[in-house]
């Protein structure tokens, strides 16, 4: 494959992506903050950017019922690709019930918005605020085991109560973070439950190629987050040890195309899949400056229709 840069005029056209952006992109982590932009806000500004896809964010943050939420969006020509939930399966059958109730919230709002996708976020072994060391950053053979039993059970219960798919999410400070976890959690997981979310800066943040991962594993990409990191920055954050959470604060996620990694080559290999699929734009920058997220968001739009999407 190809993944020399192409020029504007040269540049593919990427028919398969679908591209959106989020709330993270606009500084929101949290369903209710004073330092967070408020939800009617951000659905103007995504409108504004020239984005139609948007994904729920943390789930409250937006409107949750789904009679109000469908004419918010609707009015400003959006649409919603994907509802978020958090898990901790890798504790074992006793956290089923809680994790079961947080995810049937999530996925009736986001059935009820015509969305087919649920992006899981496994739990921080480090507290993203705080630093404290919450569990050891390496599970032991028992907690995988439980981990990939828990994620095809919550895939097979989840497609057969809401015909939603789950794609799993690796995540810095989260046990699916690097090359190797992510290689074993799917080698360890039925596809036909069981699929990923790429997402570009967590993976470059921990040390993985995408590219090499959508031409490996192209079969389990179900679902891409757009992204990239700031190596200067991120080799200080290596450097001092620093969690995700104050890396962020530190800038570690940068604006397109100044980071890694480069999203053409990434664009190109999910094209060459031949599935359709979501890219939604994030760019971590939780807290931020309430005027920050918008020209950063219409800069990127503008960069990946340069790139053909």
């Amino acid at each position: 494959m190809d993944r020399s840069p192409r020029s504007r005029g040269s540049a593919p056209v990427l028919d398969r992506i679908r591209v959106g952006s989020a709330p993270d992109s606009w500084g929101v982590w949290f369903p209710d903050d004073p330092r967070q932009v408020p939800w009617e806000r951000f659905l103007d500004e995504v409108a504004e950017a020239g984005y139609s896809w948007i994904e729920l964010g943390p789930y409250g943050y937006l409107p949750t019922d789904p009679a109000r939420l469908t004419d918010e969006v609707a009015r400003r020509g959006l649409r919603v690709s994907a509802g978020t939930v958090f898990t901790a399966l890798h504790r074992g059958p006793s956290v089923w019930d809680s994790t079961w109730e947080h995810v049937g919230r999530v996925a009736d709002l986001t059935r009820a918005m015509g969305a087919r996708h649920l992006v899981v976020i496994p739990s921080f072994w480090r507290d993203d605020r705080t630093a404290e060391i919450l569990e050891p950053p390496e599970l032991t053979a028992a907690q995988f085991a439980d981990l990939t039993r828990g994620m095809e059970r919550l895939g097979r219960e989840v497609k057969e109560s809401y015909g939603l798919d789950i794609v799993v999410h690796p995540h810095a400070d989260t046990h699916i973070d690097t090359e190797a976890h992510v290689e074993r959690f799917l080698d360890s997981t039925d596809s036909d439950l069981v699929n990923l979310c790429l997402d570009t800066g967590h993976y470059a943040y921990c040390g993985g190629d995408s590219v090499k991962l959508i031409e490996t594993y192209g079969e389990r990409i179900g679902y891409l987050h757009l992204k990239q990191v700031d190596p200067r920055v991120l080799a200080e954050v290596v450097a001092d040890g620093v969690p995700f959470g104050p890396a962020v604060q530190r800038g570690v996620m940068c604006e397109p195309p100044t980071g890694v990694p480069e999203l053409e080559p990434v664009l190109a290999a999910a094209q060459q899949l031949g599935v359709d699929l979501f890219a939604i734009v994030e760019q971590d920058m939780y807290p931020c400056a309430p005027d920050r997220p918008l020209p950063i968001a219409a800069r990127t739009r503008r960069f990946l229709r340069s790139c053909g999407a």
